[in-house]
């Protein structure tokens, strides 16, 4: 991480905290130096034949001055080093400065200064006395807090917080059905055993014949189905904002607004969900960098985010980015044939730039040293790693000729779309999809919801499978994310697939989307522990996600949850009671605060101080 921080005297949220060095990238900039001298107390000071009691209260480097006597009267001082400047009117009557500036000696001050007629004079402050504490007992008093009516300290700091992180401990799961996403198929009366944080065995009487499995926790699978992790390809939780409205957007990084403390990552890991791409919206034709995701519930932003992923980028096509819905918009584009625009222009001057980054870093000695460094640009840098399949597309789009126009765009630039999502009209392309090696992301049944998804139909996923193309089912929606279970279900009862290939595209098959299908996507020795065990056939919409691990560690127990709702109900009522005992105290009655408004967001949502569905 880059050398951003603070160096205080104390703890930041304490009143008197002072702020001593402020580091930016590794370079400290010095806002109040740390040895300054304590000038607390009190002390006479001598201005030509005028004589004051002053008073300097505060810590070193936060100090305040006032004169005291028959009319206090407040001073504005500055301390730098040794060096000492005084700013003050004689009597509260008298608006009058008299100014002074001089230097340290110990105890001492002196120095030369101006009355307010403009005339100069010597000064000198001699020290008296120290401070005397003020109201020890009760400050004393207002410190010793009872630790034990405290709320406990969970991660995340909500409801459903875990008061420890859960750990990657070793797991043997016995007797369960398997859905291996493998050659094997579906295990009957299998066993798994997990181990730093990885699948280490899959079998049948897997027995306590080593200390490892000895040592493990053993979970009762039988009449249980266990699976790998869902992964949703395609989602907009745990984001405080997801959209703009420029038409290339692809500097933003979706990483740089994760909201870990997002309770969605909780209910859609109790609806069995592990994994998921955080995408941008689709208002953009070019819109901005993803966030691939684990969900681990209580971790940092940085915690959640899948080490070593590629990189991937939102585009978008139709109604969305032309604003079709928006009468006021002025931006281009404003059609679909300008949305092609959009990308052959952009694409253009990404390789342009491309060829002089590389032009500049091929030169060497001499030639390099009299070159002009080129300007870096941050977008078109971006567009530059797909065109070297170094970043890698997904695409919102429903209608066939503009998949095809995308297509085309690729070709012409020498790479491939990695991903169509929503794609409701892929079955009409999937022939030339699967051509070109470009996956698929839909929705199982939606339709109706708007003009361009009129000729949607429920055997959209089926008919891309059989053409070839790697298709996934995604959610695009926080609600319908924790039942994806349930969505690809849907292709088994609308177009006959088979259960074990309907089950893959919410696991293997967006894994292979993302990159991702060698450490996770089915249960197989080597590949992240990523497994969730359900009570029944996980297709069937009476199964529940009983217990999820990601990476070996359970982050959802259904057991635990009940005991989590009991505790949330008792921890309400004990802060009802105390806010009724605080009325019954005297204290005053405080508005309500609505506290931090929960935003869902689609792909369309553009965020202005509040939600426009647009």
């Amino acid at each position: 991480m880059q050398a951003n921080f603070i160096i205080t005297s104390g703890n930041i949220f304490d009143k008197d905290a002072v702020i001593y060095e402020n580091w930016i990238q590794g370079t400290p900039y010095i806002i109040t130096d740390k040895d300054a001298s304590d000038l607390s107390g009190t002390y006479s000071l001598k201005v030509g034949d005028q004589t004051y009691n002053m008073e300097i209260s505060g810590k070193p480097g936060k100090n305040q001055f006032k004169l005291i006597g028959q009319d206090t009267t407040k001073m504005t001082g500055k301390v730098e080093d040794k060096l000492i400047t005084l700013n003050f009117s004689p009597s509260k009557q008298d608006s009058q400065q008299v100014r002074l500036s001089g230097w340290l000696e110990q105890q001492r001050m002196e120095g030369r200064g101006q009355l307010p007629d403009g005339s100069w004079v010597s000064w000198t402050a001699t020290f008296q006395d120290s401070l005397k504490s003020k109201n020890n007992n009760e400050q004393e008093a207002i410190r010793k807090v009872n630790l034990d009516e405290l709320t406990a300290i969970v991660y995340p700091f909500m409801p459903y917080g875990n008061k420890q992180m859960p750990e990657a401990n070793t797991y043997l799961i016995k007797n369960a059905t398997v859905w291996t996403n493998e050659d094997a198929g579906v295990m009957d009366n299998a066993d798994v055993l997990v181990r730093d944080g990885k699948i280490a065995q899959v079998g049948q009487n897997i027995a306590a014949g080593n200390a490892t499995v000895e040592t493990a926790t053993v979970i009762d699978g039988k009449g249980k189905h266990l699976t790998s992790g869902i992964i949703d390809e395609h989602t907009h939780i745990a984001a405080v904002s997801i959209n703009d409205i420029a038409t290339n957007s692809s500097m933003v990084r979706m990483k740089d607004v994760i909201d870990p403390t997002d309770i969605e990552i909780y209910r859609q890991l109790s609806g069995g969900v592990t994994a998921a791409q955080l995408l941008h919206g689709s208002a953009n034709p070019i819109g901005g960098q993803s966030a691939l995701l684990k969900f681990r519930w209580g971790a940092s932003p940085q915690g959640l985010l899948i080490k070593g992923a590629d990189e991937y980028i939102k585009f978008a096509l139709g109604e969305n980015v032309k604003r079709s819905s928006n009468d006021n918009s002025i931006r281009f584009p404003q059609t679909r044939m300008g949305v092609e625009q959009v990308y052959m222009d952009a694409f253009t001057r990404a390789k342009a730039y491309d060829d002089e980054q590389k032009a500049y870093k091929g030169l060497s000695g001499k030639a390099k040293a009299g070159a002009q460094v080129p300007r870096r640009d941050l977008s078109l840098e971006a567009l530059a790693e797909i065109i070297n399949k170094e970043r890698f597309i997904t695409c919102h789009s429903y209608v066939q000729s503009e998949i095809n126009m995308m297509m085309h765009v690729a070709d012409d630039f020498g790479f491939r779309v990695n991903t169509f999502t929503h794609i409701l009209e892929g079955y009409k392309v999937a022939d030339k999809m699967a051509e070109r090696g470009v996956g698929a992301g839909t929705f199982a049944d939606w339709w109706a919801y708007k003009f361009e998804v009129r000729y949607a139909i429920p055997y959209n996923a089926n008919l891309m499978e059989m053409a070839g193309v790697t298709t996934a089912i995604n959610s695009d929606d926080a609600e319908m994310a924790r039942r994806l279970n349930q969505e690809a279900a849907k292709s088994v009862k609308y177009g006959g697939m088979s259960e074990e290939d309907a089950w893959k595209m919410v696991t293997l098959n967006p894994a292979k989307l993302l990159h991702l299908e060698d450490r996770m996507g089915s249960v197989k020795a080597g590949k992240d522990a990523d497994l969730v065990l359900w009570s029944d056939n996980p297709l069937s919409i009476y199964a529940k996600a009983e217990k999820t691990m990601v990476d070996g560690c359970l982050f959802y127990d259904i057991e635990k949850d009940k005991q989590q709702r009991q505790m949330i109900a008792t921890e309400r009522a004990r802060l009802i009671q105390k806010m009724q005992q605080a009325k019954a105290a005297g204290e005053p009655t405080k508005a309500a605060s609505t506290g931090k408004l929960k935003q869902y967001f689609h792909c369309d949502d553009v965020v202005f101080g509040k939600v426009n569905n647009n």
